[in-house]
């Protein structure tokens, strides 16, 4: 990535992907590149995994209970294994990344279960069809599917209940668009005892995983579905996901949870998506009492942790981390605290640290450096870098650097968030240290 100035011109630099290069005084924006000891940029673009989990077969140890856990006011390390140790190959990280998966999932998010028994379905050129058969019980939901002008089969996008990256943007570079409807698998305005839609019909309505988790598990039926299909009208293996404020919080979730998502674009996504959970208290964000009561997007057991997010032993940049290689353009408002930029940019660069040890730094974006302050605008600023991770991750034509344009108004600093530091990691080219 680059480093630039963000409403004025550029200036390139080479800098630490997080800390140095905040440490530039005036910078408006921030951006970095990832460079090798040659000074060539690494890590192309990287295709999606071929299965919704990865980790599936790693052998994750005992997770701590609620009542052992400690206070802890920085991020937690993510590259520190629950054993204690840090991780020093690229090829642990697949591991410690199933070690934050089930953080997450048991104490954030609830748990986002397998792919169930039976999953059937159509895809046609304007419906996806779910049919899903799971220990006796069934449910059904549909998604609508618009396609760019030209030949299939297509790459496509998700989006999240109608509500994203714009979709004339999208279909223009090539990409359909998957109109996906959460709310048919988790309906909002539920009591958590009685959560209702096609995740909870078949897991039950008193399931302690909350609407985020459920509509990821909804999307990965979705591409259950394509992956079933003859191939002719949309392409499984070049998938994307978009959302806007609490879609935002789901397309942040759909990407993290499924590997098979080659893009993820959460937009605006504010306490519940991107930002970290220990930085909201002091930005003035949405409070996570507040997001945790006004609907059950988060699972059942985060309540312990609305006042206490200290206690907390993952948080959102280990989701961000949780992403990587693949392809994560986050897009934010600096101008409404309530949405918490400030927290979602240390966000951002705290899981941009584990993009740039695993050799894949260029693959992240991260942009607040925006005029129009209305919430879930199209804005002029992303349309050019939304074509350009397009072409990346989804159309495999291009391979542009990943920009962080952070705007002033919500600069975060990931240096008053650590105190670990990202270590260099075997196998393959690697990352050198930075030279501000």
């Amino acid at each position: 990535m680059i480093i630039s100035s963000g409403r004025s011109r550029t200036r390139p630099a080479v800098v630490a992907l997080a800390v140095a290069a905040l440490t530039v005084a005036g910078s408006v924006t921030v951006v970095a590149r990832t460079t090798t000891t040659a000074g060539a940029a690494v890590a192309g673009p990287t295709a999606a995994a071929q299965v919704e989990d990865e980790g599936a077969d790693c052998a994750v140890p005992g997770l701590p209970d609620v009542g052992s856990l400690p206070t802890n006011a920085k991020l937690p390390d993510p590259f520190k294994k629950l054993n204690g140790t840090t991780i020093s190959t690229r090829s642990d990280w697949r591991c410690r990344r199933a070690e934050i998966k089930e953080l997450a999932e048991k104490f954030v998010y609830g748990e986002k279960p397998a792919k169930p028994a039976t999953v059937t379905g159509t895809v046609s050129t304007s419906t996806i069809t779910v049919n899903v058969n799971h220990n006796g019980r069934s449910a059904s939901f549909t998604a609508r599917v618009e396609l760019p002008s030209g030949s299939g089969p297509f790459p496509a996008v998700v989006v999240v209940g109608g509500f994203g990256a714009d979709t004339a943007t999208i279909k223009a570079a090539g990409a359909a668009v998957i109109s996906y409807d959460p709310l048919t698998v988790g309906r909002g305005g539920t009591p958590r005892n009685n959560k209702q839609g096609a995740f909870y019909s078949i897991y039950g309505s008193s399931s302690g995983t909350g609407l985020l988790a459920a509509w990821s598990w909804g999307v990965s039926r979705i591409i259950d579905v394509i992956e079933q299909s003859d191939g002719r009208i949309l392409k499984a293996d070049a998938m994307g996901v978009t959302g806007c404020s609490r879609y935002g919080k789901g397309a942040f979730a759909i990407g993290v949870f499924d590997q098979r998502i080659a893009l993820t674009m959460p937009i605006e996504s504010g306490s519940a998506g991107v930002p970290i959970f220990r930085g909201i208290p002091g930005e003035g964000a949405q409070s996570l009492s507040s997001a945790y009561g006004e609907q059950p997007w988060l699972g059942d057991a985060f309540g312990s942790f609305t006042s206490s997010p200290t206690r907390l032993p993952v948080d959102t940049h280990e989701m961000v981390a949780m992403v990587a290689p693949r392809g994560l353009f986050i897009m934010d408002n600096p101008h409404i605290a309530n949405l918490g930029p400030r927290s979602a940019s240390v966000a951002a660069l705290g899981g941009a640290e584990v993009y740039r040890a695993l050799g894949a730094g260029d693959n992240i974006s991260y942009w607040s450096d925006v005029q129009d302050g209305s919430h879930c605008a199209n804005r002029p600023e992303w349309r050019d870098p939304l074509q350009k991770n397009i072409r990346k991750f989804l159309l495999r034509t291009g391979n542009d650097p990943g920009v962080f344009r952070i705007s002033s108004k919500a600069l975060g600093r990931l240096a008053d968030w650590r105190d670990w530091q990202t270590p260099t990691l075997a196998d393959g080219p690697t990352t050198p240290p930075p030279t501000p």
